[in-house]
């Protein structure tokens, strides 16, 4: 089998040439490809737990466009219940931001900062993080007991369960903010001094 590149000749293009190819080659192309294995070591439990929030969600957005547009008789407590699933996707979510340090960072003042300097305030900014996440999930805890056994709108189920859900978000990004901190300090460095060693530009 051949296949011609079908590139233009005009405006200065290289010519095009045939490539030999076969069926042969194809199929030993999807080969390699079925060698590689999974690897699922690389997520935490909070990535399941908002993966599950957010196929929940989509379902009950599905289900609220099916009842409204199709069925001409709209589910009103999908549209809450969606909304309440979206905290949890959120809130646990950004744990796992914490854990892979994605979260946006402003790093330039460290390209001018002498080492010591550099690192002092980056240790700075992990403590400020744990403390802030710390606080937050603080926070959060005083208002879910706040709205203890107060229902929700059109189910009668406990609201304070859903920033229960908020609250665990807080306190697994509280944990990992730890951990992070924790590495840098070993390592010597964080994301913000040397960035390049966490999203592979150095390699």
């Amino acid at each position: 089998m051949t296949l011609h590149s079908s590139l233009p000749l005009s405006g200065g293009a290289a010519e095009s040439r045939p490539v030999e190819t076969s069926a042969e080659a194809l199929v030993a192309s999807f080969a390699e490809a079925d060698q590689h294995t999974v690897d699922l070591s690389g997520y935490g439990v909070e990535d399941w737990i908002c993966l599950g929030f957010f196929w929940t969600m989509a379902g009950l957005v599905f289900l609220q466009f099916f009842s409204r547009y199709v069925l001409n008789d709209s589910f009103a407590w999908t549209e809450e219940l969606a909304v309440y699933c979206l905290m949890p996707v959120v809130f646990i979510g950004a744990s796992m931001c914490v854990r892979r340090v994605r979260h946006i960072q402003v790093n330039l003042i460290y390209r001018y900062l002498p080492v010591p300097a550099g690192r002092a305030l980056s240790t700075a900014v992990d403590i400020a993080a744990f403390a802030f996440y710390s606080y937050g999930a603080w926070l959060v805890a005083r208002y879910a007991l706040a709205v203890d056994n107060e229902p929700m709108t059109t189910i009668n189920w406990n609201k304070s369960h859903v920033y229960w859900l908020a609250f665990a978000g807080f306190a697994l990004m509280s944990v990992r903010a730890l951990q992070v901190g924790i590495e840098n300090w070993r390592r010597g460095f964080s994301a913000l001094q040397n960035p390049g060693y966490f999203d592979g530009s150095d390699d």
